[in-house]
Parts: C-alpha cells; sequence; structure tokens
C-alpha cells in the first residue's frame, strides 16, 4: 500500500493565459496600462520617467542590439546569458525585456559584488556580454579582465538624471539608445520579440536567472522561465482584482491606484520580479532609489503617495522603531513583507506606524517568489507566513519523504506553474532538488500548517540570512580555510542581539591569536566577499571544530554554544 499523501490545496485556482512574459507586459488587457502610463520613474527626478508606449521601444531597441551586434540568441533562444550589475535605474526593466527579446537570458548580479563573485557569474552561465551601472564599471571591468571577455562586451548603462546612454567601456563609442523611434523604424534597428502561446515553450525556455546559494557554497543559476513569470505576475494580481472588486460592492466610491518604490536591489527575486514585472501588471509606476537609504524612502513615499509595497523585515524593524516616521506613510493601502519570517510582536508594531496592515508572505527564487499570500480583506496577528497562493499545492514531509501527519512539522515541498524546473547547466543539483519521484520542489523549510496558515520554524539546508540576502556558509568556510593562518572553520548565523529577526554571519576558528587577531580575519573577509557576507556575529577561536565521523561540521554543536553564550551574556545583564 503506497504511504499516505495530504496535499494542501489553496481555496480556488485560476486559469492564466498562455502567452510569453512579453506579451503579457506590452500587448494584453491582463496588464491594467495604458500607452501614457508611467510604468517608471527617477524618485529623486520623477520627471525622468518612461510611458509604457516608450519602455515597448526601448525593449525593441535593446533586443535588436543585443541580437545583430552582439549575437545574443545566435545560438538558439534561452541560451546565451547577459549578466547585470546594477543600482536601480528607470531602464534596467527595458534591459532585462531586451535580454529575453534577443532570445537571451538575463543573469541578475547583486551590485554589491566583488570582482571575483561577478567573475564566477560570469563563468557559470558563459555569459559573453556584460551590462553595469555607471557606480558598478570598476567591478565590471575588472571581473571582465579576470574573464577573458573583451570591454567592448561590457556595456555602461545610465538613465538616472535625465540620461539616456548606453555604450561600451572601450572600442565602439556609439551610444546606442541616442536616437528617436522613427529613426530605429527606418534603418531597421527595432526587434519584435518572438510571440509564444506553447505550452511546453513557455514552461521550459529559460529567460532570466536567479542565483541561490546552497549549503555547498557554489552558487546556482535559477532557470525562470515565461510560465515562471506570467503565473507569479498575475495569480496574485487576479486575487487583489477581486478583493478591489469586493471593496468597491461595498464602496462604490472607493478608488485604487497603484504605486511602489523601488528600495530593494533589482538583482533579487522581491526586487527583479516584484518593480520588473509586477507593477506593469498592476497598472502603475515603481519610483526607483539606486540604493536603500532610511530618510529617502520616508520622503519618497509621502511625496508619491506610494499605495502599496514589499519589504523585509529589517526595514519594517527601522520603520516600527524610527522617530523619524510620522505621517510618510498616509496613502498605504497595503504592504507585504517576506525573505524571512517576522516576529507578531514586530508585525503589530510596524502596523501601528504604518497605520495598514502587513501580510507575510514566503516564496524562494526557486519559485519566482511568492507562494503564500493573505487576502487583503483578510487579517492574521499570528505570525504566519499566509494561506496558499492559488495555484499551488504543498505538502510536509519527513526526511524520507512521507507527509508527516496533520499539525507535525516537516520540511514543505511543493507543486505550481510559478515552481523552477531546475538549476543551469547542474543536472545533479536540479535531481536533488526534487523528489525521488522528480514531481515535487524541495524548499528546504520546515515548517508546520495550522488553520490553512502555514508557520516557517527552522530551515532544512543552512542557508544564513541577512537582511533578506542569503549567506552560504561553505562559501566562507572555503575563503577563511584559504588564508595560511587558519587551520580550520565553520560559520554559522547568530540571531541579531538588535531583534531585527537577521541572522549575523559568525566564524568558529582554529587559529593562534598572536598570529591573526579577530580584526584581521574580518578585514580579510571585506576584502573578498560582498558587504551582507561579514562576520558581524564576530569571530571565536576554538581547538577543533566538532565534526561528524565522516567529516562533516557539527552545526547543531556550534548552535548551542552560541545559545549558551546568549544565555549566559543574558544572566549577567
Amino acid at each position: 500500500m503506497p504511504p499516505r499523501k495530504t496535499i494542501y490545496l489553496p481555496t480556488k485556482d485560476y486559469a492564466f493565459p498562455d502567452i510569453d512574459i512579453l506579451t503579457l507586459i506590452y500587448d494584453s488587457p491582463e496588464s491594467y496600462t495604458t500607452e501614457s502610463t508611467i510604468l517608471h520613474a527617477e524618485a529623486a527626478q520623477p520627471s525622468n520617467a518612461i510611458t509604457k508606449a516608450q519602455a515597448r521601444i526601448y525593449t525593441k531597441r535593446l533586443a535588436w542590439l543585443f541580437k545583430h551586434v552582439f549575437s545574443i540568441g545566435a545560438n538558439g533562444p534561452g541560451k546565451d546569458v547577459v549578466v547585470c550589475i546594477s543600482s536601480g535605474q528607470i531602464l534596467l526593466s527595458s534591459v532585462f525585456y531586451g535580454v529575453i527579446g534577443a532570445g537571451g537570458v538575463f543573469s541578475a548580479a547583486s551590485s554589491s559584488f566583488t570582482a571575483g563573485e561577478l567573475a564566477r557569474q560570469i563563468k557559470q552561465g558563459r555569459s559573453s556580454v556584460v551590462v553595469c551601472s555607471e557606480d558598478c564599471r570598476d567591478v565590471a571591468v575588472k571581473a571582465a579582465k579576470d574573464c577573458g571577455l573583451p570591454l567592448s562586451r561590457v556595456l555602461v548603462l545610465q538613465s538616472m538624471g535625465g540620461k539616456r546612454d548606453l555604450r561600451s567601456v572601450e572600442g565602439e563609442s556609439t551610444n546606442w539608445l541616442d536616437g528617436r523611434e522613427e529613426e530605429w523604424q527606418r534603418k531597421g534597428e527595432l526587434l519584435q520579440w518572438e510571440k509564444i502561446t506553447d505550452k511546453k515553450m513557455l514552461k521550459e525556455r529559460v529567460v532570466c536567472l536567479l542565483y541561490s546559494s546552497g549549503t555547498t557554497g557554489i552558487p546556482k543559476g535559477v532557470n525562470i522561465s515565461h510560465q515562471n513569470l506570467v503565473s507569479e505576475g498575475i495569480i496574485p494580481q487576479y486575487q487583489i482584482r477581486e478583493y478591489l472588486a469586493r471593496r468597491r460592492h461595498k464602496e462604490p466610491s472607493y478608488k485604487f491606484e497603484y504605486r511602489t518604490i523601488g528600495h530593494l536591489p533589482a538583482a533579487h527575486i522581491a526586487g527583479c520580479q516584484g518593480y520588473f514585472v509586477n507593477p506593469s501588471i498592476a497598472g502603475g509606476p515603481v519610483y526607483w532609489m539606486p540604493k536603500f537609504d532610511f530618510p529617502k524612502f520616508l520622503e519618497y513615499n509621502k511625496k508619491f503617495r506610494i499605495t502599496h509595497f514589499f519589504s523585509v523585515p529589517p526595514i519594517y524593524l527601522l520603520i516600527a522603531k524610527s522617530p523619524l516616521v510620522t505621517d510618510q506613510f498616509q496613502s498605504l493601502a497595503h504592504v507585504v513583507a517576506g525573505a524571512a519570517p517576522m516576529g507578531a510582536e514586530l508585525q503589530a508594531m510596524a502596523e501601528k506606524k504604518l497605520g495598514c496592515q502587513i501580510s507575510q508572505t514566503w516564496g524562494l527564487s526557486e519559485t519566482t517568489g511568492s507562494v503564500t499570500a493573505m487576502p487583503w480583506d483578510e487579517k492574521d496577528d499570528t505570525g504566519s507566513v499566509s494561506p496558499l497562493l492559488p495555484n499551488v499545492r504543498m505538502r510536509i514531509v519527513d526526511d524520507e519523504e512521507n507527509d508527516v501527519e496533520d499539525g507535525q512539522e516537516g520540511e514543505f515541498i511543493m507543486q505550481g506553474p510559478m515552481v523552477t524546473t531546475g538549476y543551469w547547466d547542474n543536472e545533479v543539483a536540479t535531481r536533488e532538488a526534487f523528489t525521488k519521484d522528480g514531481e515535487w520542489f524541495k524548499t528546504g523549510d520546515v515548517g508546520v500548517c495550522r488553520g490553512g496558515k502555514f508557520y516557517i520554524v527552522d530551515r532544512k539546508k543552512e542557508l544564513i540570512k541577512y537582511k533578506g540576502l542569503q549567506v552560504a556558509p561553505a562559501e566562507l568556510e572555503a575563503l577563511l580555510l584559504s588564508h595560511n593562518l587558519i587551520l580550520d572553520a565553520a560559520v554559522i548565523g547568530v540571531p541579531d542581539p538588535s531583534g531585527s529577526g537577521n541572522e549575523l554571519p559568525r566564524a568558529y576558528v582554529v587559529a593562534d591569536t598572536s598570529k591573526i587577531s579577530e580584526a584581521e580575519i574580518k578585514a580579510f573577509v571585506k576584502d573578498n566577499l560582498a558587504q551582507h557576507k561579514q562576520l558581524r556575529g564576530g569571530v571565536i577561536y576554538l581547538d577543533a571544530i566538532p565534526k561528524s565521523p565522516s567529516g562533516k561540521i557539527l552545526r547543531r554543536e556550534l548552535r548551542e554554544m552560541a545559545k549558551k553564550e546568549r544565555v549566559a551574556g543574558q544572566a549577567k545583564m
């Protein structure tokens, strides 16, 4: 008799169109925009903006450029990768859609990357073109040189401050964005994207790579397809539109206008899906900040009467505790929290300051973002990450992939149109990410279902999350072990004592303190890894790293050690 399966279902499913992501954004009535709708604007200079009509032209122009000048798509669709490393800009979405329109794959890289980290991503995707913002130019150039990529194939994009400039770092001095639609049309320098309706092609063709660090420490490129982007963009919108219809039935004069603020990195799923895709379907602009700045974030929320945004627990902590917050959020209708679970206490504090409801959501890069969502007219104050989104299926299983009893904790495994088909050029990782029958994606998150709502209680994977960004312990360990004065090392995440919900990377090392100090170890990491990967949790010296007979680090012992230190510290207070 086969094992019992308990499959958790949403309250309903939606039929969504079989179309490619570009057609959905630019040519479908499913997107609540007109030709004159402003899609992207610079928060510091809002006159610097592009409408839907202008965005379509820039997309076709960039698609032509990538295809005919840089040969993206020459090896067939879904094979040629363009890496983009940039701070927030209003034409980033046009680069994203332009790469896809050319038949290429948009590979998002964090603007905080070092040259070594960027070079690794270029090599993994065998990328032949890099697009960067001016502030990332030096890193892009160094990485390109490390990879043997000609600097003529490193393009600097400038679209803030009213600029419209895209040109190679070296060689060709042409500004590829200099010109008008009529001129580009006359010369045949606009490219119409391929319109796709075939279900299999929509599901399987890779158009975007978002990198997710595994417990091995080797970042993996998550394959994101047309279907992934379309379903993740439109299914939550259907749910919101139904809420708005219910609200207007009760209050005929009620009006909702979508306006959001781009304050999170565009290289991660919250920014990529959340700024390139979702707002253009919802029908309103993204006001872009190059990087997060809390006082300006407050200023722009008030100035542009922001009605909706997604953010992460550390920013909600700032909102909850900062005396700077007064009347900046009066226009907010609803906000969402994700990237890490947020305690019910912090949620309540932040809601009081915001004056609106916060809904928690849960998802991964591998699920193209959210797979749970709270309907806007339902409230939860228990700390759950909400019920399932429509079209999602969930099971909760033990280590042998057997379903646990109702109310018991286990690993969340799932199905849905937004779930990736696997990892870029990595069959082993793809196979390991799914159940033995290949049917269910294993999220690595451990949780429980109560009353139709889901609660995250732990992560099976050993990733550390700092400000919503992933830190792989093994990557830090590999770097530390490369130092000739460090004999052994292990890294875990420890809770931020401020109560922000962040985990701080802490290193346990076997080393001689008279030869290498904690400050020197931290400086070594700072010189080699991105800002969010720093050893904010400190450095602890040990005689030996606890390991199993097979050589695996016993992180549970290190966590217990850290917990005892915290308890001892609190007892002394």
